[in-house]
């Protein structure tokens, strides 16, 4: 490995996530890596590309409850 390569480990401390998520980050394809062996190295670009992905967490609001506030605010009412 090169200094612009990374581990799994390194890469969950740098997204601040455990290396079970960067694991399924990896096998949801939105970490780009390449395999030497078993192991999976992570480039830089791919880390930063990664990093400014993240959203909040949680699960996703449901589409009821979109077009409910959408309604609100078309009658004036707060969200």
């Amino acid at each position: 490995m090169n200094a612009n390569t990374y581990t799994t480990e390194q890469a969950a401390e740098y997204l601040e996530v455990t290396s079970a998520r960067v694991r399924q980050m990896i096998a949801d394809g939105i970490l780009q890596t390449e395999r030497f062996g078993r192991a999976h190295v992570i480039s830089a670009t791919a880390l930063e590309v990664a990093k400014r992905r993240r959203t909040k967490p949680g699960p996703a609001p449901k589409e009821e409850a979109k077009q409910s506030r959408k309604a609100s605010i078309k009658k004036g009412g707060k969200t």
